[in-house]
């Protein structure tokens, strides 16, 4: 199909099942082809640094989608933590607890997932679903990268694999963070909270409630921002598709981000390069794989483990 199609296709976007994703990738990439890869990029790192050197190789272009960072309130919260408003960052709780794996329907039948999720390799695949979107958020907001982690995980569902993790890390600048991620939570459609704590202020964003960032200073104070209030980033017009008070959701957040990926790919086509900052490429997506490594590895070894 690659060789058929060549010299008619912009790029692909890969939406396979995570396990296939890194021979499609490297062979998209072989033929010069530029790719958009659904998180998670692959499945192991060394799968992720295979990947990394096909695409230094041919120079080519790879994109891995991460829908969350394109709310615009997510970015309103990065430009708060830039500009200093929350002051020196000292420690984040980030999680998300889902339910699909406790739940059933309302005549009493249990879930039916697809087959890929219901196998657990070297990395539980609940890492591949979840943490990848927590290690990058992070990683969007502050800037920081993980250094050692401590974790726990276990089997709640209906299925044997893992589907509750708890992680304790320490990131770059001694700052501390709390992780937990969940398939077996009861209550949970789709829990995504992000707390950031800093000397000034901090934030909280929930996914479930997008067009809010609540913020509290140190004297007490809360506020309430959403689009209509006094924002830089969220009120641009390429996030008002409707004004303050109709609220925007997943899909427009996936649309933000595939307008800046496709800036990046006209980036690429005219100079055969590209930077961004909203969009990320196997860099970090091998890097969350090895903080995802340690965490097993802290599972097995009951004590704190490097990100190699």
């Amino acid at each position: 199909m690659l060789q058929k199609e060549a010299g008619c296709l912009d790029a692909v976007v890969i939406l396979t099942p995570t396990p296939s994703h890194a021979d499609i990738v490297t062979t998209c990439l072989e033929q010069s082809i530029p790719v958009i890869c659904e998180k998670a990029l692959a499945v192991t790192s060394a799968e992720a640094q295979r990947i990394l050197d096909v695409r230094n190789s041919q120079k080519g272009f790879l994109a891995v989608s991460y829908n969350y960072s394109g709310y615009p309130m997510v970015r309103e919260l990065r430009n708060l933590i830039r500009t200093g408003v929350l002051g020196k960052i000292v420690h984040f709780q980030v999680e998300m607890p889902q339910e699909g794996f406790r739940r059933v329907d309302a005549q009493g039948n249990k879930p039916v997932p697809q087959s890929w999720r219901l196998s657990d390799g070297k990395i539980p695949t609940i890492h591949l679903d979840l943490a990848v979107h927590l290690h990058h958020l992070v990683h969007y907001l502050t800037g920081l990268a993980p250094l050692e982690v401590v974790s726990d995980q276990n089997t709640y569902g209906w299925f044997d694999v893992i589907d509750n993790v708890t992680c304790l890390c320490r990131y770059t600048e001694n700052v501390q963070g709390q992780i937990w991620f969940s398939k077996s939570a009861l209550g949970h459609r789709n829990g995504l909270r992000l707390r950031i704590y800093g000397s000034d202020a901090s934030a909280e964003w929930f996914q479930a409630n997008p067009e809010e960032l609540i913020l509290s200073f140190s004297n007490g104070r809360r506020q309430i921002m959403d689009r209509a209030s006094a924002v830089e980033i969220a009120g641009m017009r390429r996030y008002t598709r409707f004004k303050a008070g109709h609220p925007a959701g997943f899909i427009e957040a996936l649309a933000n981000l595939y307008t800046d990926i496709a800036g990046c790919l006209r980036q690429y086509k005219a100079t055969g390069q590209w930077t961004s900052e909203e969009v990320f490429s196997a860099e970090l997506a091998a890097e969350g794989l090895q903080m995802f490594e340690a965490m097993v590895a802290s599972t097995q070894s009951k004590k704190w483990e490097p990100v190699n």
